[in-house]
């Protein structure tokens, strides 16, 4: 894990609403109203090792699923610049660009609605490679077979349709596509938090398993905290669109530097016999239409000073391979 595999350097993601005809109509009689932009990734820079598992974490809404589709080439950036394997994505040929896509893949929360219905598990899985010539037509049953085996699922099945199966056995397919098209890198959105909780165990067994089989690297979005620190080599705190800490992950649970992280940790559920306190995070989180501003965590912040609501703090080394947005940390 020594040369970076996926470096992001102030990534942002704006989602503009346009005013349509009537919204015109109406601001020629005075209506007032005005273009409004969701602030989903707001200037995110962080670098994933070839071999690594880094864990993505937030409040639903920070945007990590949005970041997730950025790096999978889903979604184009609005600013900012990715290097993928040291190279300019926004650089690249189209020979290039179509690489690239086949070596990031993506895992989705939804079971359900990541699957064709229509289309049975050989077509599927078997579909892409097909289509980017990984493989010959008459391979294409063997592969498919060879896919389900690798994710543990029976190669009979593969005649079926996506609602023959349970809720872990789709996702196994999903895995089974996405890993179809030889991936290196495969960035995992929520992907056990719609299964059962025996089934979430043995999804993240599979993938632990096959990073070390084939070598894989991931970037593991999710908000269970005990889910990340089971798989991941480092996580990375999001907040309304920013990254707000990244640690290792054993140094990162034993103490959080962000206000942030340390009230995620310590409403984290654990198995202990001693009698706690619950003290959730005071307040919501803001809306991405209107940050706050400053530091945006400033309105639900116990430590919050004048200086958090007018001055942006910037992500910094405040140990080795420690990095955190704080002001407190400047009167160390």
């Amino acid at each position: 894990m020594s040369t970076t595999m996926l470096d992001l350097e102030n990534i942002s993601k704006r989602f503009v609403w346009k005013l349509d005809f009537a919204a015109k109509l109406a601001n020629l009689l005075g209506a007032g109203m005005q273009e409004r932009a969701v602030h989903a990734v707001d200037g995110v820079s962080l670098s994933v090792k070839h071999g690594e598992v880094v864990g993505l974490v937030g409040e639903s809404g920070c945007g990590k699923s949005t970041l997730g589709r950025i790096v999978a080439g889903i979604m184009d950036a609005t600013e900012g610049s990715m290097r993928f394997e040291g190279k300019d994505i926004a650089a690249m040929s189209g020979a290039e660009r179509r690489a690239y896509k086949l070596a990031v893949q993506m895992i989705f929360q939804d079971p359900y609605a990541s699957l064709n219905p229509r289309m049975r598990v050989e077509d599927i899985i078997g579909e892409a490679p097909l289509a980017h010539d990984l493989i010959k037509r008459n391979e294409q049953d063997a592969y498919v077979e060879a896919m389900l085996l690798q994710v543990g699922l029976d190669p009979r099945y593969k005649k079926r349709f996506p609602h023959q199966f349970s809720g872990g056995q789709r996702q196994r397919i999903g895995i089974a596509r996405a890993l179809a098209v030889k991936p290196r890198f495969i960035v995992c959105d929520e992907a056990v938090a719609a299964l059962d909780v025996s089934i979430q165990a043995q999804v993240l067994n599979l993938f632990m398993d096959l990073r070390e089989q084939l070598n894989l690297t991931y970037l593991f979005i999710s908000h269970n905290l005990a889910v990340v620190e089971h798989l991941s080599d480092r996580v990375v705190i999001m907040y309304l669109g920013r990254v707000v800490e990244s640690a290792p992950t054993e140094e990162l649970f034993k103490g959080a530097n962000h206000p942030y992280t340390q009230a995620l940790l310590a409403e984290a559920p654990k198995l202990v016999a001693k009698r706690r306190d619950y003290t959730p995070i005071s307040g919501e989180i803001p809306s991405p239409l209107e940050p706050p501003s400053g530091c945006h965590f400033h309105p639900r912040c116990p430590h919050a000073m004048p200086r958090c609501k007018a001055e942006k703090p910037v992500l910094r080394e405040v140990a080795p391979n420690r990095l955190s947005a704080c002001h407190l940390n400047d009167q160390a």
